[in-house]
This record gives structure tokens, sequence and C-alpha cells, in this order.
């Protein structure tokens, strides 16, 4: 009798078991389909699904016949993306875009189509999908799919590189104003966007702050596309500076470095915050404007990212302890972290 009381426990501890694995089968199962998701946001940001959306709802004939597309397939794509909420789909059969697709839209503030199509886009995808080479060999993957590092790519594929910074600046721009507004900038002196692309996050500062000046410094045929002209509010307070960052920084009395140390090692983080240290001003100050990683099992983009600059680059998201030996090897001291709306931090540093 106690044989059989042992044996019928054991089977439903069994059972139990068994249901829990099929559970996570079916979990795991899904998880990985996950992939599907992006590339059908991709390919609606490339045919300009929101934008024929625009005004109002329709059905997909007639969206197929505005994008010059497929119809079945078309509908597909539709029906995976209105089980996110980016579309809708009425009893009509006709879709309408929610508040939540609306930025896919590339006629409105603050568009996400281009940061979607760069975030998607194969020097992205495709290393991403060699992901377990950086495990093995300890390296990017990107070199073995492309054959050469992520920056000399670009500099060999000008409709690349052109994909990049435009989706840089559409992922940039609704995190400026939060993040210009989350610091206190002096009243006077000189702001140095350092890397810093077409120039949004320095526009924003230099419309909240009219007592400052500002430099932004970047390559020559990234500065090309900058935003700098053309707002009264700024104008006669702004340069540009054309040049590498690792070579030499413009002195200033603030230093802006805006998604940037992520992108590289530790190596090389440590030469561009050298470069920094030298040219702050007295009394300057070098913020770094980069997520901060929490030691934690919660979700965070930057957890994500991470492992985007793991396939694609040679840099790393980072924890607060991460900053404050990068900044000190660089002769600088990290002096506290701001959080902002956004998912970035302002990590504040002074010269120690």
């Amino acid at each position: 009798m106690p044989q059989d009381e042992d044996r019928s426990i054991g089977d439903g501890a069994g059972a139990t078991a068994e249901e829990g694995l099929r559970r996570s089968a079916a979990f795991l199962i899904d998880e990985s389909l996950g992939f599907v998701f992006p590339a059908a946001l991709r390919a609606a940001a490339e045919i300009g699904v929101a934008d024929a959306l625009a005004d109002e709802p329709a059905t997909p004939a007639e969206l197929a016949a505005t994008t010059r597309t497929d119809t079945v397939n078309l509908y597909r794509v539709l029906r995976l993306l209105a089980t996110r909420g980016v579309v809708v789909e009425d009893d009509q059969g006709r879709f309408a875009l929610t508040e939540v697709g609306q930025a896919l839209r590339s006629d409105v503030p603050y568009s996400a189509s281009s940061a979607v199509r760069m975030l998607t886009d194969p020097t992205f995808w495709l290393p991403a999908g060699r992901m377990s080479h950086c495990l093995t060999e300890g390296t990017t993957a990107f070199d073995a799919v492309f054959g050469m590092p992520f920056f000399d790519h670009f500099a060999k594929d000008a409709e690349t590189a052109a994909v990049f910074h435009v989706g840089m600046a559409a992922m940039s721009d609704p995190e400026n104003a939060a993040i210009a507004a989350a610091y206190d900038f002096p009243e006077t002196g000189t702001v140095v966007d350092v890397g810093g692309g077409h120039g949004g996050l320095l526009l924003e500062v230099l419309r909240r702050n009219p007592g400052l000046k500002g430099v932004l410094q970047d390559r020559a045929h990234v500065l090309a596309g900058h935003r700098l002209a053309g707002d009264e509010r700024v104008a006669g307070r702004w340069s540009t500076v054309e040049g590498d960052f690792f070579g030499a920084v413009p002195g200033g009395d603030v230093l802006l470095l805006k998604r940037i140390t992520h992108d590289w090692d530790d190596e090389e983080c440590v030469t561009l915050l050298s470069r920094c240290r030298d040219a702050l001003r007295p009394g300057g100050r070098l913020l770094v404007l980069d997520a901060v990683v929490q030691r934690d099992n919660a979700p965070h983009q930057a957890k994500t990212l991470d492992l985007l600059m793991m396939t694609s680059l040679t840099g790393r998201e980072r924890t607060e302890a991460d900053f404050a030996k990068l900044l000190g090897r660089a002769g600088l001291r990290l002096s506290r972290v701001l959080p902002t709306e956004t998912v970035l931090s302002v990590v504040e540093a002074v010269p120690a």
C-alpha cells in the first residue's frame, strides 16, 4: 500500500513536470517566431502602408492598388501587424492605422519609419542571425558576414550609410527634447555634440538655452545632412566641424556623446573619452548619453540593443560600474547619473 501511494505521487509529479515541459516548448517555439513580426513591420514601412492609411481605412485590395503590391500577401502582413495593434481590421475587412501605428507614417513628426528600416536592415539583421559566432569566437559576426568592420562597410556603401544615419536621426528625434530638458546646462558657454549626426540633440539644447553656442562634429558626409540651419532660434549660435573624434575633439564647456560609446569596445572608448578629457575647458563637463543597464531580470531596450552591438559592432551597453571604470581610465570621474524620460540616462563626468 505505501508503495502504491508512492507510485501515485510519482505519477502525479511526472505528469505535472511533463505538462510544464509542454508549456515550455510551446513558449519557446512561439518566441522563436518573434523575428517574423519585425520583418513584417519592415515590409510595411518599405511599401508605405501607413502613408496609404493616413486619411481613412482601406481594404487590402485598395491598399494593394495604392502600394502596387499583391492583395493576398499584403492582407497576410496586415493581419500579423494587427495582432500587435499597429493596424486594426473592422468587420467590413478594412484596415485602419491605430494610434500606436501612427509613427510608421513618413510624413509625421517623430516618424519611426526610417528607424524601423535601419534596425531591420541587413547590416543588423544578417549578423544577428549569426549570433553563435560571437559566442564561439568572441568577436562580432559582422566581419564574417560582410568581410569588413561595420563602419568600413558604410564607408564603401553610400546607400547603406544613408540608411544608418537617417535611421539614427529618426531613432533619436523622439528622445532629444526629453534629454535636453533633463540636464541643467550652464547659461553661457559652448556645447560640443561629438559624433552628433544631423544635430537633432544639439538643436534642442540650443533652443532651450539661448545663451549657449554649439558645435556639431562628425564626418563630412554626415554633416551634409545636418538640420541646424534655418531655425531662427539658434541662428548665429552654431558651427560644424568635420573630423574623426578618435583624432581630436573641439574644445568646449559641455561635451555630448549620445549613443556613441555603445558602438565601441573598451579600448576604443578610452581613446575617445581621453580626447574628450583633453577638449574640456576648465570647469567643463562631459555628458555620456547612453542607456545604463540595470543588473536585474526586467526587460529593457538596452539589453536588446546590447546584442545588436555584439553582433554588428565591437561595442556594448554598459552598467554604471562599467562607465565609472572606463571614465577613470580616461582621466575622468563619474560624478552622477541622471535618468531621463527616455531609455537613455545622462552619465555626467568631470576631470579626475
